[in-house]
């Protein structure tokens, strides 16, 4: 009889554990939101913000600009050439007009292109390296306005300001001129200190060459290094000129260190005619008055 008393005790006794556990949790469920209402809550600050929605656009869809922006968005067509060295090609850069009005500008003033000259060079030694005919003009000599229009389509090309470009180098190649391989960086353990240094090079084909006078960069992609390159050989990525066209190239890495397979060229002319507007960019602003 005692066990049917005990078992009799606890059949009994499970439920009501239960729905006393099922009441405590309920309780203590309704008491910590009533509780949560008055306590304040700390305010979550997101780690990224999100563009704002700007309702306020121009009529031709782009965006208001600051006072150094432009009005208008302006499409550039390029094409990457290159990566070593960074090379970008701009097809119709300028129309023939400009092209021709840049050639009639330079012809009158002409003379033999010049060599910067390394330590232990002289004019006796690099005799034959650089056979072009030249002249430098600035975009503030130039009447007709063509220059500056052109300088200015550079700047936004590259993304470098105008006053940090050098005068524009005027070049005419006549058969068989041609200028050696070269680098246009200046390095100070050859050329001396500089107070700047040219970052960039952007050329612009004022005349299409029937054949030969090709950009040339023979050690693109690292090719033909440590092999005794003849600087003479003509080799390499070649970039033809057609009238028109435009030719970006980076001489320094962004750390301002010299890209070895920046060096380049122009071949020998071969038939025809080669005229050439140089840009050099600088890492400072230029004393050229614009």
């Amino acid at each position: 009889m005692k066990v049917k008393s005990k078992r009799s005790k606890t059949n009994l006794g499970l439920p009501i554990v239960v729905l006393l556990c099922l009441l405590f949790l309920l309780a203590g469920f309704f008491g910590f939101m009533i509780l949560s209402q008055d306590v304040p809550r700390a305010r979550v600050i997101p780690r990224l913000r999100t563009l704002e929605f700007v309702e306020e656009v121009n009529e031709d869809g782009s965006m208001p600009h600051g006072r150094t922006g432009v009005a208008s968005v302006e499409s550039i067509p390029f094409q990457i050439l290159s990566w070593k060295p960074r090379a970008l090609y701009f097809p119709n850069f300028a129309t023939a007009e400009q092209c021709e009005t840049i050639i009639k500008i330079a012809k009158a003033n002409l003379k033999p292109s010049l060599l910067a000259l390394r330590k232990g060079e002289t004019a006796e030694s690099t005799k034959g390296t650089r056979t072009s005919s030249g002249t430098f003009i600035s975009s503030s000599e130039d009447k007709t306005g063509v220059l500056a229009l052109i300088e200015e389509k550079i700047s936004r090309a590259t993304m470098i300001p105008r006053n940090h470009g050098e005068s524009f180098n005027v070049l005419r190649y006549e058969l068989g001129q041609k200028y050696d391989s070269h680098y246009d960086a200046f390095n100070p353990s050859e050329y001396g200190p500089q107070q700047s240094q040219r970052v960039a090079s952007f050329l612009l084909y004022l005349s299409t060459v029937e054949e030969g006078g090709e950009t040339m960069f023979p050690f693109e992609n690292n090719s033909n290094k440590g092999t005794g390159y003849d600087y003479k050989k003509c080799i390499g990525l070649k970039v033809k000129p057609r009238q028109g066209d435009g030719l970006l190239f980076y001489s320094v890495f962004p750390n301002g260190t010299i890209d070895g397979t920046s060096l380049h060229g122009s071949c020998p002319v071969i038939k025809g005619e080669k005229w050439v507007a140089t840009k050099w960019i600088r890492d400072q602003e230029q004393d050229d008055d614009f």
